[in-house]
């Protein structure tokens, strides 16, 4: 037996019923990474001018209320992941801990959001890469960066951490030459603020309900994905400890990154109206940093989004459909169920993933995309917050004051974040999503003869 046949894991059934058949080999600080590279440190330069506008340059301070807001949903995860260590995410905790068919409309719901997004993300950096090398046209783009996400994604969990690595040391090292940048040409050149100031983080007179009602859905959207870390919870060493605890770091940690970034360019650049709102991030590096960085940040944002961000999802999605075909609620779960012997991964899934991710991105409006994503992510976001309140406050009856904390009040504080946020849809959103969810009870009822039959381990 050589060292490769040695490593793949034993196939055994383990306490949720389940056969361990992906590969065990992730740790706490591949997470970690995974999670930052979700999320991606970098993307304050994609919407900087945006929130600038609406927040009276105040981007920080509205970094800060999403990374409160989102922390509460985050708890939740928490929970749910350390009493179910299974891969699916939110679909497997809605299922286990709320109703199986309610799972399902969850689970249907994250694939609308996950399998979307490498549409979006390959299709922002195609553009991106077709403005700096014209010769190439974007479609062509589209093809090369998925071609590469999917043979990485396919080859294994371990070559993804190791590209997830990779990719990280490059974002951080763009975010650590901005902040050395920008410091320099504030307190030592004197431009810009000049010097630390308080009105990137609060201006009392500015501040009321309609603020930080803007803030809260503005910010909300910078931290989604960060739930991509409970799909690798069969794929991870100690899951019940491990995922919890990745999530919440993460947040933390991206929370830190995404404020100081904010804020520097806040003092770098105070005068936030005259900024081009699609390139204010780039022009502001462009002012502290010379022409140098300013081409840094846009190579580095192509190589975050286009591979390393849409990598990590293109991950993620594949264990969802792995995870829902072997409970055979979905079309084509014979298929898509499949784990490669060798490289014990969801290969059938990871196929699927990039072809349909190139059919969407090259022929699919980016503005629909975006739209169906939000929806699909704050959905399922608010059905695991009720998850957690009916599971472990009703069904199993904790009741002491910690418990009270964490089953009831912050996911109700959760909930009420989230479906603030989700509440604001515009009209083409709800129709899209409602559409979609539509679609999802009506295979639902198919595969399950009209909600009567439950997947095989349950």
């Amino acid at each position: 037996m050589n060292k490769e046949q040695m490593e793949i894991p034993m196939v055994v059934e383990n306490k949720t019923g389940y056969k361990q058949e992906l590969k065990r080999a992730l740790t706490l600080k591949d997470l970690i990474v995974y999670g930052l590279i979700i999320i991606l440190p970098i993307a304050p330069a994609q919407i900087y001018g945006l929130i600038a506008l609406e927040s009276f340059g105040m981007v920080p301070l509205v970094y800060l209320v999403g990374l409160v807001c989102m922390m509460f949903t985050a708890f939740s995860y928490h929970s749910m992941s350390k009493e179910f260590p299974i891969v699916g995410s939110t679909y497997s905790f809605v299922q286990r801990g709320l109703n199986p068919h309610i799972g399902f409309i969850a689970g249907w719901l994250i694939i609308i959001d996950y399998i979307l997004v490498p549409s979006l993300l390959t299709g922002f950096a195609g553009v991106w890469m077709n403005s700096l090398i014209p010769a190439i046209p974007v479609f062509g783009w589209i093809l090369l960066f998925i071609a590469f996400n999917t043979f990485v994604t396919s080859r294994g969990i371990q070559l993804t951490a190791k590209t997830n690595i990779l990719f990280l040391i490059f974002e951080l090292f763009a975010v650590v030459l901005f902040l050395g940048f920008a410091i320099k040409y504030v307190f030592i050149d004197g431009n810009g603020a000049g010097s630390f100031s308080l009105g990137p983080i609060f201006q009392a007179e500015k501040i009321d309900f309609e603020f930080i009602a803007t803030a809260t859905s503005i910010a909300v959207f910078g931290f989604l994905g960060f739930d991509a870390i409970s799909t690798l919870s069969e794929e991870v060493k100690d899951p019940s400890r491990n995922i919890g605890r990745a999530t919440i770091i993460t947040l933390l940690l991206i929370g830190i990154i995404f404020m100081s970034q904010s804020y520097m360019a806040s003092l770098a650049h105070p005068e936030y109206k005259n900024l081009d709102v699609d390139m204010a991030f780039f022009d502001i590096a462009k002012e502290v940093g010379g022409n140098f960085l300013y081409y840094l940040f846009l190579i580095v944002g192509v190589g975050a989004v286009g591979i390393a961000n849409a990598l990590g999802v293109q991950s993620a999605i594949s264990r969802v459909l792995y995870s829902m075909s072997r409970d055979q609620v979905i079309p084509f779960s014979g298929i898509l169920g499949k784990i490669h012997p060798v490289y014990k991964t969801p290969f059938n899934a990871t196929i699927f993933v990039g072809i349909f991710t190139a059919i969407v991105a090259i022929m699919g409006s980016l503005e629909s995309i975006l739209k169906l994503v939000n929806f699909g992510a704050l959905t399922s976001y608010m059905l695991l917050n009720v998850t957690v309140f009916i599971y472990f406050f009703i069904k199993k009856k904790e009741r002491g004051i910690k418990s009270i904390v964490w089953y009831v009040l912050f996911p109700l504080i959760g909930f009420a974040v989230i479906g603030f946020v989700w509440s604001g849809f515009d009209k083409m959103t709800f129709i899209f999503g409602f559409s979609w969810m539509l679609i999802g009870v009506i295979i639902g009822a198919i595969k399950s003869k009209g909600y009567k039959e439950l997947p095989p381990t349950l």
